[in-house]
């Protein structure tokens, strides 16, 4: 079932792929500066980036539209809240041994997932209360 990108959902969409993007340059990018700094591997650093590519480029292109499958957009829900979970899980893992810096920069980044999770989940509901 389609629904209507709203300017709140459109305006949510191109800021999560904003934020995620300039997230994943720097990862990519600055993967050998932040690795000592954060503790964390570069090349775990360096992948984390390089996936979030076609995840901006899904959010732009989906932002764009006049509508969209909800289906869609429950995915993007459930990328960003597993992005969420697998931040958290990579911290009580022991597979890494993060600075200070490093916990606190897997937090924030995914704290700021689980916002743009939640804005998309009002987003979605807002499209369907315009629609009804």
């Amino acid at each position: 079932m389609p629904i209507t990108v709203t300017p709140f959902l459109r305006n949510v969409l191109f800021a999560d792929a904003l934020v995620s993007g300039a997230a994943g340059i720097l990862m990519m990018l600055g993967a050998p500066l932040l690795s000592p700094l954060l503790g964390l591997p570069g090349e775990l650093l360096f992948w984390a980036g390089l996936v979030l590519v076609p995840f901006v480029a899904m959010l732009v292109v989906l932002a764009r539209r006049v509508t969209v499958s909800r289906l869609l957009m429950i995915d993007i829900i459930v990328i960003n809240a597993l992005w969420v979970v697998g931040s958290f899980a990579l911290l009580f893992s022991g597979l890494v041994q993060p600075t200070m810096l490093g916990i606190a920069f897997v937090v924030a980044q995914a704290l700021a997932v689980a916002v743009f999770a939640e804005l998309q989940f009002v987003g979605i509901r807002r499209a369907a209360a315009v629609a009804a």
